[in-house]
């Protein structure tokens, strides 16, 4: 792989959204790496609650004009950019109204998952990957963490079918304690039959929880990480029964950056194949 081109989509990523380990690993992970001489792009979610003119956010002009179909409706694809100087790293944002500008997070001020949060998930992922295809940097890892960013390889498998831009890019996901009980809507298969899913992409992902969403993204990846020691024992198992690459978790942050980085030769490398 030489040095590489890591695309990195992330849930949180500090200062911009959250506080706990997911942020942190957002924030410093593809800093480390692009210390080591690869080349990086980073993609999060813009959420409601990221202030725009606090974080000096701009849209980027050159991505514009993008309109995906979620539920057959048309959606505005925005494409922001902010940057953590003391880091040297751009992070791009993926915006749209109706989805995040004008809604609080994924969650209800009692703890439960939001109505929508199925199509802003299916925007968010898709959003992330046509952005690339834009800015025609194609990626050998894609490296995404958070429960919010486990369609990427779903999307991976269906634009791959039409465009082969992606082909030979690798999926690696990480695991993390960020589960909820609560299910989606019923109908997200409905949608992601319109965005060309197939009778095996439904079954994995029907009566769609957190734990299906979780096996469905390591079933389609090449590689798993452990990134918490609260994962979920029975996700650990599947990826195991599905004989992925697997890299344990290490407390030591500086060593588990350095195995990440060296876990990504490895993918790389796979002849994994969904």
């Amino acid at each position: 792989m030489g040095k590489g081109k890591i695309l990195f989509v992330n849930q949180e990523i500090m200062p911009f959204a959250g506080e706990g380990a997911n942020a942190r690993f957002g924030r410093y992970l593809p800093q480390y790496v692009q210390e080591q001489g690869r080349e990086i792009r980073v993609f999060m979610p813009r959420f409601s609650s990221i202030n725009e003119r606090r974080n000096q956010l701009h849209e980027v002009i050159r991505l514009c004009g993008m309109n995906l179909i979620v539920n057959n409706c048309d959606h505005q694809l925005i494409i922001k950019v902010g940057s953590i100087p003391q880091a040297r790293m751009q992070v791009y944002f993926i915006d749209n109204e109706e989805y995040f500008t004008k809604k609080e997070g994924l969650f209800d001020d009692k703890g439960h998952l939001v109505s929508d949060a199925d199509e802003r998930l299916l925007f968010f992922c898709r959003g992330a990957l046509e952005a690339v295809r834009k800015l025609a940097w194609k990626p050998n890892i894609i490296h995404f963490t958070g429960w919010f960013s486990c369609m990427i390889p779903f999307y991976m498998r269906r634009i791959n079918k039409d465009n082969a831009f992606f082909s030979g890019s690798k999926c690696v996901i990480t695991l993390t304690g960020d589960s909820f009980p609560d299910k989606f809507d019923v109908d997200i298969a409905k949608k992601m039959k319109n965005d060309g899913a197939t009778a095996k992409d439904l079954r994995l992902f029907e009566n769609l929880d957190y734990l299906r969403l979780m096996k469905g993204a390591i079933t389609y990846s090449q590689g798993v990480i452990i990134g918490s020691p609260d994962v979920n024992p029975e996700l650990i198992k599947h990826a195991k029964e599905c004989k992925r690459n697997i890299l344990e978790y290490n407390e030591n942050e500086e060593q588990f950056y350095a195995q990440i980085n060296r876990f990504y030769e490895l993918v790389a490398g796979s002849s994994i194949n969904n």
